[in-house]
């Protein structure tokens, strides 16, 4: 299975990429050992932010290019970060752009929507907003998690999160991924 992962953020210390690292992890060791990652970082897909002006020119090279790495995979798992209740404007511009190309963007593919916040609300905002509109996007998502506190919650030294209820958690989201909902239905 090839799996594309990535955070929502252009930050290269991102709390959210912190946690797309430990779900990989846990997928790792919880689930299947042997997914082919893909793992992009949005610094490689800047483009101008979106127009319907800039359309009339063209779709960027970059977006074409998310928008086949999302058609080279099995599966997805992205990490939001929440700025001011909402996406980031990194991937919110990806997104405009990606979702021009298809509107049915994340191809049917199996979505795990998380997210990663300093604060308690653990990203709800960008949460609710994510897994509301995925499914009108293509996405066929399969479940999301929003970690608050992360710093509380996280361990730098080893990686890993440190509360085993939060992780359990974690974990069962993931396993969403692997499981044909046709044959286990929720």
């Amino acid at each position: 299975m090839k799996l594309l992962a990535f955070a929502g953020s252009l930050s290269r210390d991102s709390i959210n990429g912190k946690l797309v690292a430990v779900a990989l992890d846990i997928i790792a060791n919880d689930h299947r050992s042997d997914i082919d990652v893909d793992l992009l970082d949005l610094n490689d897909y800047e483009m101008a932010l979106y127009s319907p002006e800039r359309q009339a020119v063209g779709i960027p090279p970059e977006a074409q290019r998310f928008y086949d790495k999302i058609g080279d995979a099995d599966g997805i798992l992205m990490s939001l970060p929440e700025y001011n209740g909402s996406y980031s404007a990194a991937f919110k511009n990806v997104f405009d752009w990606v979702s021009r190309i298809d509107r049915q963007m994340y191809q049917h593919k199996p979505t795990v929507i998380l997210a990663a916040s300093p604060g308690p609300r653990a990203g709800a905002g960008v949460l609710g907003s994510a897994t509301m509109t995925a499914p009108f996007f293509g996405a066929d998502l399969r479940g999301s998690l929003g970690v608050g506190s992360f710093h509380d919650n996280y361990d730098p030294a080893t990686k890993t999160l440190t509360n085993p209820e939060l992780r359990h958690e974690l974990s069962a989201v993931l396993g969403a991924l692997f499981t044909d909902p046709a044959v286990n239905p929720a």
